[in-house]
Order: C-alpha cells, then structure tokens, then sequence
C-alpha cells in the first residue's frame, strides 16, 4: 500500500491520477464533460456528468497503472472550487445542474445585499468580496428558482456542497456529507476564524442550515469509498480546493511561501501562516489547505487572460497554428519593442478589479511585427503575475509578514521558457518549476497521505519537493521597475477606454 490516488475534478475535465509514496506520477487518465450554456453569462454542468467521468477516470488509471486497489493507501480530492451542487437526501438526484463558479446569474442578488451593507461582515468573516463567483448567492438561486426546491429545503430533505461534497456523497453511498474548510471558506458562508458556519450569513442568503456538509480540516477522515466502485474500501483522507491544493502540492506550508498557477488564467496564492489578514490592494483572503490545528491562511488573487491570450493568437489572430509555437515566435525578437499588450478581453482581475476595461495594445510603430505581439502577449501574462506579486508582498510586510523570496510555479503555460525567465526578470526573484507539476492533484495525494500515517509529516513532504528548473533573475531592478511603469502607463488606457 504505498500508493496514493488523487481525484482531479476540473472545471472542463474530470482526471485521476496515482501517485508513488515520492510523489512521482505513475498513471493518469482524463475525461472532458459537456459545458451547458443555457443563456448568456450562465454556465453549467451536469452533476451526473462530473461523477461519471470521475469514476470512469479512477477505474481507468487503476488500470493503466497494472494496479488493484487494494494496493492504494487512501485517496485524495481536488475539485473546481465554488461551483454549486444541490441534491435530494433521499433520491441522491440533483434538483438542478451545478452552477459553475465562471456563471453570473447571481450579479443582482449581490448587488442587493451590498446595499443592504453586507459587505462587510462577507469581507470580515470569510475574506471574500461579495461577488456571484462564490457559492452562496448560487444556492440561493437554485432554492428560489427551482420548484418545491425551498419547501424541501426547509424539511431538511436537501443538501447542498461543492463539487468535493458531490463526489463524497457518492463515493459513500451517502453515507458521507462533509467539505473541507478550503473549500467552505468559498461558499461565502463560513466564518474562517472559527471555521464554522455563520449563521448571520446563512440567514441573509434565506439558506436553512440543514442544507450544509459537516466542514473539516483538510486532512481528515471523509469517509470510506464503498467496494463496488473500485474494488476495495479505500479510506477518503484528504480534500482541498483546486487552488489551495496546488499551494499544498508546492510544499508552501509556511508564512511568505507563494505559487501560480499559469493556465487559462492565472491564480497566485501567498501562504500567510496562521495570521489572517484583509488585503489592502486588491486581493481576497481565504483559508489555505490544513490539517487539524490552528486556522492556516493565504492570500489569494485571480489574472482572468493568461494562457488565453496564447489562444487568442492562435485563434483570433491567427498568428500562431498551435499553442506550442508561442515561443518561438516570441523569442525571434530581442524585446517586445515597446509594444505592450493588455489582455482585459474580459475586464481586470485582481489587483486592479475593473471589469469594465477592454484589451488594448500600445507602442505599434512601423517596425511592429507580429513576433514583437506574440513576445507583449507573453510578457502581458507575466506583468499581471508580476503586479499580483507586488501586492502580495506589500500585504504580508504591512501585516507583519515576510516578503516573497521565490515563486513556485505549475500549470501547463510554466512548460515555457522563455515565459518563466521574464517572469523572474520582473520579480527579481528565483522561479522555481517543481519536478512534478501536477500540484493539484498531487496536493489532495499528500493531504490524503498525511492523515492516514503515509507521512510523518510536513518536513518529510517539504524533503520530497525538487525544482526541475531555477530560473534566476537577469534584469537590474531599475530596468524591472522601467518595465512595470511601462505596463501600468499601458493599464491606466484600457481603464481610460
């Protein structure tokens, strides 16, 4: 039994992945799913669906590793944080598809209960703007809107939990109804000092309290996966929110550690320890992966167009047949010759947070060339990255914290070079791409593993982390600064617009 398997469930795929006792990946298996779009603004999915897939995944890569399960120690989860599923108690049906942390329907119902001044008490208790990403204006929703969804509610025949809870329930038999305090901590219903459920919330939101999973530390026991779907009682013993797992597989387990994520979009997050702290420059605080002790908290903030401008070149532009010719291209010229890019196809996250902006590009002369695009469509990634960073470190050094002495990196955009030496170049510190960047998935393996005894402990995990590639900083600090400048003269225009 020195294997782990770790459930990866995705917001466009459902994965599997078995983990040897170092960490190291021995199979894996995907399973895309159907995206549903019933109107525009709202994205869904269909809950039967996410099991499915996710069962299908597991059995697969049980077979691809020539292992039976009775050779896995325990098993990990890793879910899309936020998204929102509600089901019968009795029948395990959902009431409706899951709401998905991308859908807006909900933008009315905040705006309501930000004038009734809520929030505050959301910011103060949970870290989170008061904003339809989080799960407690969707579950809201389905109750109002979904007939006989509220009256069944109310005689406790409902339950509600994010995907993890979903995947829980079923995995038991329903014998199991429980979260993980990183995941809880998305709901904009859980209060992450005391890591409970706040009633002042629930009440606001009209969401009966019998609705909630049992919330437990991130490494703990969830319950035990019933024979008939893998071949054996597996222990579920650790489960964490996608991002937060992503922190736990990169080994940041103390104050001032940091990793992003480079995918569609961007998601950094900084390790605060067990000091909880609002931001003052745009970024929202959540709790980190845990196991049983004192609250663990992080700093979170979200880039919307990372990987994305790279598609946006490739699809739009047509600049580029395949993703992979990026760099390439990028790195046929020496600069981005004063071209700078900004990518708010969709508004600016974090730390700038207006949703009204617009992409732009500034600084074409004659002598722009497509390649001298592709290399500010590159940079623009690392810019965002950069500005996050920034804000981070003055968060955590005003709040007694340290500041940020190398970024860990993972998501498939860490796999290019060139991207992750201007990344260092901006920071002017060390960027570290691990030797295993599958950290999302690895994370849930490694909670799991600590809870059942696999791991002694953190300093045995921290032993087995190893960075594949440093790249070091190479620019002065004053060239750094002259590019930031650059980039934040580019932002203020595409507010301006």
């Amino acid at each position: 039994m020195t294997y782990l398997l770790a459930l990866d469930q995705g917001t466009s795929s459902s994965r599997s992945i078995v983990f040897d006792g170092r960490g190291n990946v021995v199979a894996m298996a995907q399973r895309e799913f159907r995206q549903i779009y019933p109107q525009p603004g709202w994205v869904e999915h269909d809950p039967r669906e996410l099991w499915a897939t996710q069962l299908e995944t597991a059995r697969e890569v049980l077979h691809k590793a020539g292992l039976a399960a009775s050779a896995l120690h325990a098993v990990g989860i890793a879910n899309q944080r936020e998204t929102t599923v509600v089901w019968n108690r009795c029948t395990g049906e959902p009431v409706y598809n899951a709401i998905v942390w991308q859908d807006r329907r909900t933008e009315a119902t905040c705006a309501d209960l930000r004038a009734k001044g809520l929030s505050d008490a959301v910011l103060q208790k949970t870290g989170l703007r008061l904003d339809p990403y989080f799960s407690g204006t969707k579950v809201k929703w389905i109750l109002d809107h979904v007939p006989d969804a509220r009256m069944l509610a109310e005689r406790g025949e409902l339950a509600f939990g994010t995907v993890d809870s979903w995947l829980i329930w079923q995995l038991t038999g329903g014998a199991v109804h429980a979260t993980d305090f990183s995941n809880a901590a998305r709901t904009m219903l859980f209060n992450i000092h005391s890591n409970a459920w706040d009633d002042e919330l629930m009440a606001a939101l009209d969401i009966p309290a019998s609705l909630m999973p049992q919330a437990l530390p991130s490494a703990a026991h969830f319950g035990t996966i019933q024979p008939k779907w893998l071949g054996a009682a597996l222990e579920i013993g650790g489960v964490a929110g996608d991002q937060q797992s992503a922190l736990f597989g990169q080994a940041c387990f103390s104050d001032g550690m940091a990793k992003n994520t480079y995918g569609t979009g961007c998601f950094m997050l900084m390790h605060t320890g067990d000091r909880f702290q609002l931001s003052q420059n745009g970024l929202i605080t959540t709790a980190a992966a845990q196991a049983p002790g004192r609250p663990q908290y992080a700093l979170e903030g979200s880039v919307f167009i990372g990987g994305a401008v790279v598609q946006w070149l490739r699809d739009g532009l047509r600049a580029i047949r395949s993703s992979s010719e990026v760099q390439a291209l990028a790195a046929s010229v020496p600069d981005a010759g004063g071209v700078v890019l900004v990518p708010a196809f969709t508004g600016l996250g974090a730390p700038y947070w207006q949703p009204n902006s617009r992409g732009c590009i500034t600084g074409l002369t004659r002598g722009t060339t497509i390649a001298h695009i592709a290399r500010a469509a590159l940079e623009s990634i690392a810019f965002q990255s950069a500005a996050l960073l920034h804000a981070m470190s003055c968060d955590s050094v005003a709040g007694g914290g340290v500041a940020l002495r190398e970024l860990r990196v993972d998501g498939g955009a860490c796999a290019n070079d060139l991207l992750m030496q201007i990344q260092a170049d901006l920071l002017g510190i060390p960027v570290l791409r691990p030797a295993v960047i599958e950290t999302t998935a690895l994370g849930a393996a490694y909670l799991a593993g600590l809870h059942t005894g696999m791991f002694a402990g953190l300093d045995e995990l921290t032993a087995h982390w190893r960075a594949e590639r440093v790249f070091q900083p190479q620019w002065s600090r004053e060239r750094a600064a002259a590019q930031m400048a650059q980039w934040e003269h580019a932002v203020r225009q595409t507010v301006a617009a």
